[in-house]
């Protein structure tokens, strides 16, 4: 196979890569016939997942527009994938031409695509770093510079929580981001909901428990608790398509069915 000029060299062309997958379901071009492959088989255990990402995908693009239009102009992207198809530097800029983003990925094939996305935006940076080790991401280079001068940031966390089991205590987590965080800040997250689809959570889990990275599907009071510390925005912990939809009528009769609750919170 050749070697696009966005893959990395040394790139396997042969594995699936879940950032290339979950750049098919949302209709990008940064994937191959093997991630789709990967994508098609899922699909026929779940087929409303192309949805659901899309879903998702929306919802990030709705609250990057909300807090960028309230005067933020920073953003923490963590767990970023690669920033295609509608990145969050895209979408941030129609409200701030010279938004500054950081994403922050663990998977080494994400980092590697994004370092040559990005190669020429002078505003964006992707850093290789852990959620899960906290300390260490914040005390990066990059993530120090954006916090630095004091001013708000958004972080963005979507679709990320899910992957940090109970056993790496998510709410410390969340806790050290906070505190590092100055006033004014916001925390945009989304999370996979036991509640919308209790008949698929628990294939859906046994699914990810074979990978590297298990899936922990949580209730709306947990994924709420997430917040604390922050002032939820109105409409609070909803259904992915019940946040802030740009049109009433675009939320379908039964929302639940996208299986992923959102919200965004600011720091005071």
């Amino acid at each position: 196979m050749a070697r696009p000029n966005w893959v990395p060299a040394g790139t396997d062309l042969d594995k699936p890569n879940a950032a290339r997958v979950y750049d098919y379901y949302l209709g990008g071009s940064h994937n191959f016939e093997v991630d789709r492959q990967m994508a098609r088989k899922a699909m026929e255990l779940w087929p409303d997942l192309p949805k659901i990402m899309r879903a998702n995908r929306a919802f990030l693009h709705r609250a990057t527009q909300y807090v960028a239009a309230e005067g933020i102009n920073r953003f923490l992207d963590i767990g970023s994938g690669i920033p295609t198809f509608g990145a969050v530097h895209e979408v941030a800029r129609e409200y701030q031409p010279d938004a500054r983003v950081v994403y922050i990925d663990m998977d080494p094939v994400a980092v590697a695509h994004s370092r040559l996305i990005l190669a020429d935006d002078d505003l964006c940076q992707i850093v290789d770093a852990d959620l899960r080790n906290t300390d260490d991401l914040l005390a990066r280079p990059e993530v120090e510079d954006l916090l630095a001068p004091g001013e708000p940031v958004a972080v963005i966390l979507n679709a990320v929580m899910h992957f940090v089991t109970d056993d790496d205590e998510p709410e410390k987590i969340l806790a050290k981001l906070r505190e590092a965080l100055p006033s004014g800040s916001a925390l945009v997250l989304s999370h996979a909901s036991l509640e919308g689809r209790p008949d698929q959570a628990g294939s859906h889990q046994d699914l990810y428990r074979a990978t590297p990275t298990p899936l922990t599907m949580r209730s709306r009071e947990r994924i709420t608790s997430f917040f604390e510390g922050f002032d939820l925005v109105e409409p609070g912990v909803v259904y992915l398509p019940e946040w802030r939809p740009d049109e009433a009528a675009a939320v379908e009769p039964h929302p639940e069915r996208m299986t992923g609750m959102a919200g965004v919170g600011r720091l005071s």
